[in-house]
């Protein structure tokens, strides 16, 4: 059968199982794009090239399946690369497609030529440009099976306009994956475990650090049986919330710069730390040199590159997390640690719960109250795709996550403007589900040119704006560590109802505590997307706070009410 290589693409796709792709077609993409007609697969048109780099992530952080993002050459792939980078940071298995211009051309600054294989070789698990026709359906199915297997990743596919426009014959059998330089091993090595299963046995004060890498995995059933059978608190990161029911007695919440204080402190104080699925990264550990000093660690990864690189350990598996657990439940006998956990309810004292009645009354709205209600309200059953900043961690926070794949976020690189494109990716991902996007003014304003995508496409998400006026979290370091010194932080927005009535969708304003709760039910019985302006308290900052390079267990706690630096603010939270 002889197809162009649009044609052969296009192929590729279907075999890979590729039902929606985001993206924006450009001069180098149109054959591409003209042969899309023929093929049962959904077209994302975006506004923006970041958008569909966010979008392809959302989709496969929501539903664990591949996500794809295209672009033209040029301006419209170096659009895809915060995206890219994203991806890379947070292992999300994506496959990225950018059109070149034609072979001939190449090298010779021909029109929106960019050497974009260059440009995404540092934040790609790997790329390609395919130049000839011939190379195009192996070269899709290898994207695809290097983005999803081992530890996952982006991968970004350039293809020439000609390869595109030219004619081979295809057999799909002959389009078989032989990468002999690549052998992800998910399989752990069988002294390893057993080293680690001693360890296990003789510890006092363990501590289960959970990192995305469970929700990747699919752990989740392993880690939960762990947990409860060996008595083990766990501690959550940023990227492993939802991989661990937020309501199960074993949950200490989150940990690092933002975390709960009685989880730095059992972090600190425990005599083992079993690190599953995560990377030790700085906003987790604080200060290096004093990072949990008296516990013995044992490093579960995916990734070999992972294990010793930040901090060392002393049992390190590489291995799928899942099938590792599995290996050591066999082995791991069930242990008594109450004493350990009464330790920890004891330094939890009367915080053990996130009271929203700690919070101040006094007629200003705060983040915080936004959020806890948006929880009750929806029963904690939504999915949250939250920007990057103070409404990040808050989220974190108030928003408690008992179902996996249910919190949506942007971890190692933190782009600001993520939340709104994630979201439209993940409701393509889980169209049944309630969808809500966390984001503060200045990130949405990033990308609020999706609102135009959401209302083309006529899905429903719903959009909680945390309009403080000011890019929050730099705000409050100015605020802790610069004397107050608000430079460049303070932020004029526009009318967001005006912006979602442009967009023919439904805006709301609220100002009141007490308005919250319908802002949220009307928002959910509207149909179409949602846009509300929530107007919250200008100053307020996220507690507790490790300085950066502080020990865990040195944490800035509220309330602070006036100018601060780090020697006369830093004060323990018990």
């Amino acid at each position: 059968m002889k197809l162009t290589g649009a044609q052969i693409f296009w192929e590729c796709m279907q075999r890979e199982g590729v039902e929606v792709v985001f993206g924006m077609p450009g001069g180098a993409s149109i054959p591409i794009y003209d042969t899309l007609t023929e093929y049962n697969i959904h077209h994302v048109l975006v506004r923006h090239e970041q958008g569909a780099a966010h979008m392809a992530e959302g989709y496969a952080r929501a539903c664990g399946k591949v996500g794809v993002a295209m672009a033209t050459s040029g301006p419209g792939a170096t659009n895809l690369v915060t995206g890219i980078a994203n991806a890379m940071m947070d292992s999300i298995p994506t496959v990225f497609i950018t059109a070149q211009v034609n072979s001939k051309l190449i090298g010779f600054d021909a029109f929106q030529e960019t050497d974009v294989t260059g440009i995404t070789l540092p934040i790609t698990k790997h790329n390609y440009l395919v130049t000839d026709v011939k190379d195009i359906a192996r070269t899709i199915h290898e994207a695809f099976y290097i983005a999803r297997s081992g530890r996952p990743g982006p991968v970004l596919v350039d293809i020439t306009k000609d390869a595109q426009q030219n004619s081979t014959e295809y057999d799909s059998e002959k389009a078989h994956i032989n990468l002999r330089g690549y052998r992800p091993n998910s399989q752990p090595v069988e002294s390893d475990i057993k080293k680690a299963v001693a360890l296990i046995h003789a510890a006092k004060r363990p501590v289960i650090l959970a990192g995305h890498g469970i929700l990747q995995s699919g752990a989740m059933k392993e880690v939960l049986e762990y947990a409860e059978r060996t008595q083990t608190p766990v501690a959550m990161t940023l990227m492993g919330l939802s991989g661990f029911p937020a309501s199960h007695p074993l949950n200490l919440g989150m940990m690092g710069m933002h975390g709960e204080a009685w989880v730095n402190h059992a972090i600190q104080d425990a005599d083992l730390l079993l690190a599953f699925g995560m990377r030790f990264d700085d906003r987790v550990t604080g200060d290096l040199r004093r990072y949990a000093t008296h516990a013995r660690k044992i490093h579960i990864d995916i990734d070999p590159a992972e294990i010793n690189k930040i901090v060392k350990v002393d049992v390190g598996i590489v291995g799928d997390l899942s099938q590792t657990l599995e290996k050591i439940l066999m082995q791991v006998k069930p242990c008594n640690h109450q004493d350990w956990l009464n330790t920890i309810n004891e330094i939890k004292g009367d915080s053990s719960v996130r009271d929203i009645k700690n919070l101040p009354d006094n007629g200003h709205l705060y983040a915080a109250h936004v959020i806890n209600d948006l929880w009750n309200i929806t029963g904690g059953e939504a999915v949250v795709v939250t920007d990057v900043g103070q409404n990040q961690m808050w989220s974190a926070q108030y928003y408690k996550q008992d179902n996996p794949f249910q919190f949506i976020s942007a971890g190692g690189l933190a782009p600001m403007g993520f939340a709104l494109p994630a979201a439209i990716g993940a409701k393509f991902a889980q169209p049944e589900k309630e969808i809500w996007v966390i984001a503060g003014d200045g990130g949405f304003q990033m990308t609020q040119a999706e609102l135009s995508t959401a209302a083309q496409e006529g899905i429903k998400i719903n959009v909680a704006i945390l309009n403080n006026g000011y890019l929050g979290m730099v705000r409050q370091w100015q605020e802790f560590f610069y004397e107050r010194r608000y430079s460049a932080t303070t932020m004029k927005g526009p009318d967001f109802l005006k912006i979602a009535d442009a967009h023919g969708l439904t805006g709301m304003r609220v100002t009141t505590r007490a308005d919250v709760e319908n802002a949220i039910q009307t928002a959910r019985e509207t149909e179409g997307t949602v846009v509300i302006d929530f107007r919250v308290e200008k100053e307020d900052s996220v507690y507790p706070m490790v300085p950066a390079g502080a020990e865990l267990k040195e944490m800035i706690r509220r309330p602070m009410q006036a100018a601060v630096s780090v020697e006369n603010s830093v004060k323990v939270e018990a």
